[in-house]
């Protein structure tokens, strides 16, 4: 492989690897309390939707418009969110259901395709997030093509990625999080509050999810379309099992399905003869081997899953 050809890959694998991150980084905090969220791709779905319309309709300068344009995706996932935690935290529905049924509610077919109708979504977004020359260096050999040369979404990935991090293994609230994830009557035993704890951290992953469709809304694709994100959703529920819940392994497996989501336009542009489906069908693949080794509960204990994760909690079996 060419140097040419390796960093026109490393700076692709970025760019279509952020939104799987965001929403790879909301599952990681939601799943650490052991609520299972398969509604990641009906929240990404209503999180374009709305910083579509927000970035469409009003008007004022470019970097207020894109400020409340995220803010409209965030609320919109966080509301779908709040909707899954209210069914399976407090309702105790299951999680696969609820998850199942909000993905299906918001997908393609469903409220995000019957919002952009009557909002009327068709021409292209009046305002975008544009890719940054961070601090000049964008045409530095190499590095800057990869690292200096995005847009400001991909640098808050990066700083979310160190936050939740640090708030996860060097915090206290972290530290209670992770403890609710495995054994919530031990937690409760000790006085965490266990329904505040997962309702927080469920609707902070849903609140991520939006922001992940607002990179395909605003940069990626910056028009809508019924379905944009594609499944992306799945790839980002794999993804939290690929890092291990980890915010970093997370990061890495998003770049490198970023890198097989790119893989057929980046070779097709440079002229390379492949069947494109096979390609654009690889980070799919990919997804479907990983939900299938980690299926088994020996997996998920190797693997270091959240031992609560998708179990109901009833304050009365403690």
């Amino acid at each position: 492989m060419n140097s040419n050809l390796f960093i026109v890959i490393a700076a692709s694998a970025i760019y279509y690897g952020t939104p799987l991150l965001f929403s790879a980084l909301g599952g990681v905090l939601t799943e650490r309390s052991g609520v299972l969220n398969l509604g990641v791709e009906g929240m990404m779905l209503l999180g374009a939707v709305c910083a579509s319309w927000t970035a469409s309709r009003v008007d004022g300068p470019g970097w207020l418009v894109l400020s409340l344009a995220l803010l409209a995706g965030i609320a919109a996932g966080s509301a779908a969110a709040l909707l899954h935690a209210f069914a399976v935290i407090t309702l105790r529905v299951n999680q696969t259901v609820s998850g199942l049924a909000i993905t299906i509610l918001a997908g393609s077919a469903g409220l995000s395709s019957y919002l952009a109708s009557v909002w009327d979504l068709k021409n292209p977004v009046k305002h975008q997030f544009g890719k940054l020359d961070v601090f000049g260096l964008g045409d530095m050999p190499i590095l800057g093509p990869i690292l200096f040369h995005h847009t400001l979404l991909t640098y808050l990935s990066w700083a979310l990625v160190v936050l939740i991090s640090w708030y996860l293994f060097r915090t206290r609230a972290g530290l209670q999080l992770r403890a609710v994830g495995e054994s919530p009557q031990t937690a409760d035993a000790v006085g965490i509050n266990v329904v505040r704890t997962r309702y927080v951290h469920t609707i902070l992953g849903g609140a991520l999810a939006g922001v992940g469709g607002v990179c395909f809304s605003l940069s990626i694709v910056p028009t809508w379309q019924d379905g944009m994100t594609a499944g992306r959703g799945w790839i980002a529920i794999a993804l939290v099992i690929f890092g291990f819940w980890r915010p970093d392994l997370a990061m890495v497996g998003a770049y490198v399905f970023g890198a097989f989501s790119s893989l057929s336009l980046t070779l097709q542009a440079r002229g390379v003869k492949i069947t494109p489906q096979l390609l654009d069908s690889l980070p799919y693949v990919m997804t479907i081997a990983v939900l299938v080794v980690v299926s088994g509960g020996w997996a998920k204990r190797r693997l270091g899953a959240p031992a609560a994760l998708g179990i109901p909690y009833e304050r009365e079996e403690r």
